[in-house]
């Protein structure tokens, strides 16, 4: 998470530093409407700037897989810049109003009108003449904003509906643009706030127009047809084999892709189990955790279209202590039975300890997985639902030279935000625990 983390304070810290070089508080008399014209000035610089960075990444950009962790942490990023763009655009539409409701509260004359503005040239007097037309369109493409981004955040609005809902913020945005362009203080654009927001600008709005014309992930998309299907009902888990019908750049174990069985329920991340051979085959299992992936079972049929984009994801094992520590939950166990095959075959000279913790226990499953882990000489701890919990304690007791390994988590996030904790209260450093932060659903 720290990369998250200092990218998100690296952007807020950025914009704000141009911002003051722009025009330096202490520059300004200490007045309420003066300070208010700043702080609008400010305020619609910061929201707008994060809204283009969380537009770009919304594009999945592999480019900054490798820096950021993967694309998970690219869409952690990409939710909390939204919340941060959120509360900024907030701030900007509340100081517009102020004003209004201190003269309609008895708490403020009303000010003195001072008269148009002196008529600039050129581009200026463009601007000018578009303020009303920009004011009216940034209001109304705000509101849009703020309920596209609340129902974003609410865990409870069915995916189906997201995935439509949330391209709409795409037109919001490009008329969000129009409404910054217009009415930013016109002498910014000769600081340098200006050709750094204008190229953010101008890549925020070529991301919105791919999503609108559903490029996203364009060159990295093939077709496919379902090979194989197999239901495992006491766990509620379905694992599909597909084949691939177009050309796939191959994958790493622990990558997922983006898999469409239904294109009005749109693309869902699912973490790719098998090897690459080679062969055009990929296999998934799904967990029915949600109110869709519930469905898949009785919808999907051998035979079936398929749509799949990828491969994503920096769930790859890379590491240089000579020990690793595996922890699955659940379907968390998916990125991990991929990387067994690949030892079996590549063998890495690691030591590796898998925990497998599972509230319902597949006897199949539990079979092949110890059948993996012997071929890839990986020592498996299987803990069911009537077991002790696992715990970090219970890791270490197990693993004695612990130290000298990194951790790699796969599975429910408050699971693995605990065992972080727990590790990190033993000193483990915080670039030793590796968590896929995708919902595996």
């Amino acid at each position: 998470m720290k990369p998250v983390k200092l990218s998100f304070w690296g952007i807020a810290i950025v914009l704000t530093g141009l911002c003051l070089a722009a025009e330096p508080p202490f520059s300004v008399p200490y007045e309420f409407l003066v300070l208010r014209a700043l702080l609008i000035n400010y305020s619609g610089i910061i929201a707008i700037g994060m809204m283009s960075v969380a537009m770009i990444l919304a594009v999945r950009p592999v480019f900054f897989e490798p820096f950021l962790g993967g694309l998970d942490k690219m869409y952690r990023l990409h939710k909390w810049i939204g919340i941060g763009a959120l509360l900024m655009a907030s701030t900007h539409w509340l100081l517009t109003q102020a004003p209004q409701w201190l003269v309609g509260l008895g708490l403020m004359a009303r000010p003195a009108r001072h008269g148009a503005p002196a008529p600039g040239e050129g581009v200026q007097q463009f601007f000018q003449s578009q303020r009303g037309l920009a004011e009216g369109i940034g209001e109304w493409a705000f509101y849009a904003t703020a309920l596209l981004i609340v129902l974003a955040l609410l865990k409870r609005f069915p995916y189906r509906h997201f995935f439509k809902t949330h391209r709409l913020l795409a037109v919001a945005y490009l008329f969000l643009v129009f409404h910054s362009v217009v009415l930013m203080k016109f002498s910014y654009w000769r600081e340098a706030v200006g050709p750094v927001l204008a190229g953010l600008l101008m890549a925020g709005s070529a991301a919105a127009l791919g999503i609108l014309c559903s490029r996203v992930g364009q060159s990295r998309r093939a077709v496919a047809v379902i090979d194989e299907i197999s239901r495992h009902q006491d766990i509620h888990v379905l694992e599909v084999a597909i084949r691939l019908k177009g050309r796939w750049r191959g994958h790493q174990a622990g990558q997922f892709a983006f898999v469409t069985f239904d294109a009005q329920e749109g693309p869902h991340p699912f973490t790719i189990t098998s090897v690459w051979n080679g062969d055009g085959r990929l296999r998934f299992a799904i967990k029915a955790l949600g109110d869709y992936t519930q469905t898949l079972p009785a919808t999907l049929k051998v035979g079936d279209p398929v749509k799949v984009e990828g491969p994503y994801g920096q769930f790859n094992f890379i590491g240089n202590k000579p020990r690793q520590i595996w922890i699955a939950g659940g379907i968390g166990i998916t990125p991990f039975v991929a990387r067994m095959k690949k030892l079996a075959r590549q063998p890495d000279g690691k030591i590796v300890d898998l925990f497998y913790s599972t509230a319902r226990a597949d006897d199949e499953i539990i079979s092949r997985l110890r059948r993996d882990a012997q071929v890839a000489k990986v020592t498996l701890h299987v803990l069911k639902g009537g077991d002790t919990p696992l715990t970090v304690e219970r890791i270490t007791r197990v693993v004695p030279k612990w130290q000298s390994s990194d951790i790699w988590f796969c599975g429910p996030s408050g699971f693995g935000h605990d065992l972080r904790r727990d590790f990190r209260a033993r000193r483990l450093p915080a670039e030793d625990f590796h968590q896929e932060l995708f919902e595996l659903r």
